[in-house]
């Protein structure tokens, strides 16, 4: 039985006229605030559509903002996400302010494994290269030989040209990954809250009590999810999904928020919401931004040597993508 709460995203609903006008006044304050600063606003795809579609500067995936906050001219970047993105973006920028607007919003993926348990696979794996999901501290980073995101894990564990690699840390991804690649995997048990959630019996429940509905997945779901999947794929690869295909009704097994914002980009699309929100990303909000710019908190500091070794991670990252576009 489906135990997660359907929503149904009406066509062209999302961010209606009257909602804009009533946040005009605070989205006026964070512009003032970010032209003060010098600051952009870079947000990923999981924040509500106020921020995503109203006051963020940068948008995308973990791979996108690494890349474009690496690219900013900005003094100051206020990370509309988790505390292991705006670890990211003050790696690839050291020299600049990475603000994080409420410190409390961690990620239960991230919070699964500690540097110390890498460094304990290492010693039990001797000589096997490490290759971490960007959704890890920094801390685990700097244990790592290559970062990854759900967009190029397959490229990543494939530019090692090794036979055996260990993945870190989501379980799920993971199991995807060796689908996909002849490569061994030695993984680690951790999933996100939001994605385990998901099961294939109320995906089969959801699309049968709806009749023509396209389901489309994250990869860091279960694998009995995955099967029930017309397409899985990143975040972005979701994203892209929807904008070619433009299904008339479509189901997105991730978290919640990004149907709205897709939703933004396709309003011909009806969106229907398995609603598994991600309650750490969901403590950023435009009251958060605005004060957050306004007294320069919460900044990201990284000791240099934890810093120096992770941030060699996410460049190499970085330059897959940079060969595989």
């Amino acid at each position: 039985m489906a135990t997660t709460t359907l929503e149904i995203t009406p066509r062209g609903s999302v961010l209606p006229d009257a909602e804009r006008a009533a946040l005009q006044p605070i989205l006026d304050e964070i512009e003032r605030l970010k032209k003060a600063r010098n600051a952009v606003v870079a947000a990923h795809n999981y924040m509500t559509p106020d921020i995503f579609g109203l006051a963020a500067d940068l948008t995308g995936d973990s791979l996108k903002l690494a890349a474009m906050a690496k690219e900013t001219e900005a003094d100051v970047i206020v990370l509309a996400g988790v505390d292991f993105m705006a670890e990211t973006a003050k790696l690839v920028n050291p020299s600049k302010t990475v603000l994080l607007p409420d410190k409390r919003a961690g990620c239960s993926l991230a919070d699964g494994i500690t540097g110390a348990d890498v460094r304990a696979l290492k010693a039990q794996y001797p000589g096997v290269p490490v290759v971490t999901y960007v959704n890890t501290s920094a801390d685990v980073k700097a244990e790592t030989d290559i970062c990854c995101t759900s967009g190029n894990a397959v490229a990543v564990v494939e530019s090692l040209g090794v036979d055996r690699v260990i993945f870190l840390p989501d379980q799920y991804l993971g199991k995807y990954v060796a689908t996909q690649t002849d490569v061994e995997l030695i993984l680690w048990d951790g999933a996100c809250m939001v994605h385990e959630r998901f099961t294939g019996e109320e995906i089969r429940q959801h699309r049968n009590d709806l009749g023509g509905v396209s389901v489309i997945a994250h990869p860091e779901c279960p694998p009995d999810v995955l099967a029930e999947a017309d397409y899985v794929g990143s975040t972005n690869g979701i994203i892209n999904w929807v904008t070619d295909h433009r299904p008339d009704r479509v189901m997105m097994i991730t978290e919640c928020s990004m149907a709205d914002n897709v939703a933004l980009e396709t309003p011909d699309v009806e969106f229907v919401r398995p609603c598994n929100l991600c309650p750490h990303m969901k403590r950023i909000t435009l009251d958060g931004i605005r004060h957050s710019l306004e007294t320069m908190t919460h900044r990201i500091e990284i000791p240099e040597e934890i810093a120096g070794r992770a941030r060699l991670a996410v460049e190499r990252m970085l330059e897959v993508g940079r060969h595989e576009k």
